[in-house]
């Protein structure tokens, strides 16, 4: 057996009303606390007016995407306020944003000394600022990762800030928190979900612990994402919440592959949601992957169950397609990829850290048909 490794959040916390405990378990990790959340988060007010009772507390929005400028304008304010915990409380987008200022309080030097690609890519220099990752919506897995995905405007691309500190001291998954999600943040969030435990599981690097997440969470997370479409099943949430939570756990061990390579630069360019990109682009690399690996190879096996499950949900990968198309997913070209910009977006995408895990190393010709039928 292939010697692996393994880590996650120190504590994860799952299921419905476990939100309720955060400000007693947030007053046992720190007294000065930053709670950065997206201002669209119902019980946000409640949570800050508790955390009050028990310390200080800044309360920051977080809008949009994580970039470099706005999480530079949080710096400036959360530095004086020298907090000794971080809460983030909404989608990936918060999360990541919360991550990154976790790390980059106590550090020394700017931004770009430990961003991948369009940095330095260096280890921090001091301990990250603990951190909890509560998620409202079902899809990044982002609290349970050891990275902060960053978009750099002046580069135009999205890139990691990485480290193995990272991870969050809890990571509490409350599936009531993603009642209130519109439809179109479920699919997308939802496809994230499902791509996050495939990539894994047919990844290179893939091992037996992630094997075990990832094989029993697809098929889960393919049903969920049908059911929450097209029925309102809000039983379906914990299903989700769970396929989201176990494909967090599974990237940061197990790696991703083309979907995730293609994701970081596309929405570097055009601003999309990653969640949409990913949709996008999950059934041609899984028929690009298909075609190039070997007929007797592992990965050809693994692939295989993938395409048997997904089948086995919506009929077929045609299917599964148009059922997303049907539901809303804009192809890439409504993201705004234009077909001038494939060869450079598929050179850069073999360049990423996320490609690398590919089950195999396709051709450039491969990639660009990908974008083309996407």
């Amino acid at each position: 057996m292939t010697p692996f490794a393994f880590a996650t959040a120190s504590t994860i916390r799952f299921g419905r009303g476990t939100f309720h405990d955060l400000p007693s378990l947030a007053a046992g990790q720190g007294r000065r606390v930053l709670l950065l959340r997206s201002a669209s988060v119902a019980q946000a007010e409640d949570l800050a007016r508790a955390l009050r009772q028990t310390g200080a507390v800044l309360d920051l929005i977080a809008r949009g995407e994580p970039d470099l400028p706005a999480i530079e304008a949080n710096l400036a304010l959360a530095r004086p306020f020298a907090p000794d915990l971080v809460i983030a409380l909404g989608g990936g987008a918060v999360i990541d944003h919360g991550k990154a200022l976790a790390a980059l309080i106590p550090a020394p030097h700017g931004a770009l000394r430990y961003l991948e690609v369009v940095g330095e890519g260096q280890p921090l220099d001091m301990p990250p600022l603990p951190l909890i990752a509560i998620p409202t919506t079902a899809g990044t897995g982002a609290e349970v990762t050891r990275n902060a995905v960053i978009q750099v405007p002046d580069a135009r691309r999205k890139v990691s800030l990485r480290d193995p500190r990272l991870y969050p001291a809890l990571a509490l998954v409350d599936p009531d928190l993603c009642l209130s999600c519109p439809k179109p943040v479920i699919l997308a969030s939802g496809l994230d979900a499902v791509t996050q435990v495939i990539e894994p599981f047919i990844s290179a690097r893939a091992n037996p612990l992630t094997d075990a997440l990832c094989r029993e969470a697809i098929p889960r997370g393919l049903s969920a994402l049908r059911r929450l479409m097209h029925q309102g099943d809000t039983a379906a949430w914990d299903d989700m919440a769970l396929t989201s939570l176990c494909g967090g756990i599974a990237l940061a061990n197990a790696g991703l592959g083309a979907v995730h390579g293609f994701a970081g630069v596309i929405g570097g360019q055009t601003g999309a949601a990653h969640g949409a990109i990913c949709g996008a682009l999950l059934v041609p690399v899984l028929m690009a992957n298909q075609r190039a690996t070997a007929p007797d190879s592992p990965a050809r096996d693994r692939i295989a169950w993938v395409l048997d499950q997904i089948s086995a949900e919506y009929g077929s990968l045609a299917d599964f397609r148009s059922w997303s198309t049907d539901h809303g997913l804009p192809s890439l070209a409504a993201l705004g990829v234009a077909p001038e910009d494939h060869a450079q977006l598929a050179q850069d995408a073999r360049q990423s850290s996320s490609y690398k895990a590919n089950p195999v190393d396709l051709d450039l010709s491969d990639l660009i048909g990908i974008l083309q039928s996407a």
